[in-house]
């Protein structure tokens, strides 16, 4: 039950990402930045604990990695908004 409940969060953390790769490469205008960003971070995250869960180095590096990137982009969205 636990591993299922991991690879539950692990799925959505993929959704999230995909949903959020997916709008920023629309490139709708409609689709504000502000977003995109926290669906990229709210994925990171799930993903990073399921990473966790099963012990992977590289992977956690790596999320880890994608997070960072992620909040930083949020907050050179928001730097860039209310200049």
């Amino acid at each position: 039950m636990e591993e299922m409940i991991y690879r539950i969060i692990a799925i959505i953390g993929l959704i999230l990402i995909i949903s959020g790769t997916l709008l920023i490469s629309a490139k709708k205008k409609r689709v504000k930045r502000r977003y995109i960003y926290p669906l990229l971070i709210a994925g990171g995250i799930c993903l990073e604990i399921y990473s966790i869960y099963i012990q992977d180095l590289i992977f956690i590096i790596l999320q880890a990695v994608f997070i960072v990137t992620s909040i930083y982009g949020l907050i050179k969205y928001h730097e860039h908004k209310h200049k």
